[in-house]
């Protein structure tokens, strides 16, 4: 038995390959990977999101981690994490939850793969922030990871490139 299986946070800027690339490490582990809650929510929306749909958000997270822990896996796979979120509630809303910042710190993170920005940014109905704030939240979220004490690397290329530098770096855990 398993008594607990490294995570792995897939993270950065938006079009920057984290969805692609978490399931490409999935499958090359064999393992499940938890996809981007926020941008199915946000995209089913037929109005703004809010402060509490953000909230929300991160507490969907939070369950669906809850519920891979409570299976038998080596990896679990989290296609973005609530360091984003925090970012987010920081951006659009100048505020976080009281609770949102603690729960970072109990989460224990094995390792963030934080995805370049050398890939193009692509528009589409979810995306907000291309160009120049695309790469302030990529410093943002590098940051974010460094002060809350995880260890991270930053994954660039394309295609096969990318995926093999992030599975070298989760076989060294």
């Amino acid at each position: 038995m398993i008594s607990k299986p490294k995570i792995i946070v897939i993270t950065g800027a938006e079009s920057t390959g984290k969805s692609t690339l978490s399931r490409a490490l999935a499958k090359y582990f064999d393992v499940p990977f938890l996809s981007e809650y926020a941008r199915d929510y946000i995209q089913d929306l037929e109005r703004d999101y809010t402060f509490s749909d953000v909230e929300y958000i991160a507490k969907q997270q939070i369950d669906q981690l809850d519920e891979q822990l409570a299976e038998n896996h080596s990896i679990i796979i989290l296609d973005t994490w609530l360091l984003i979120t925090k970012v987010w509630f920081e951006v659009v809303f100048n505020s976080v939850p009281a609770w949102l910042e603690k729960k970072i710190q109990e989460t224990s993170i094995d390792l963030c793969l934080v995805c370049d920005t050398d890939l193009p940014w692509i528009a589409d109905k979810v995306r907000e922030n291309g160009g120049e704030n695309r790469e302030l939240l990529q410093q943002r979220y590098i940051e974010e990871i460094k002060k809350s004490g995880f260890k991270f690397e930053l994954v660039s290329g394309i295609g096969a490139a990318r995926t093999n530098k992030a599975i070298q770096y989760i076989s060294k855990l």
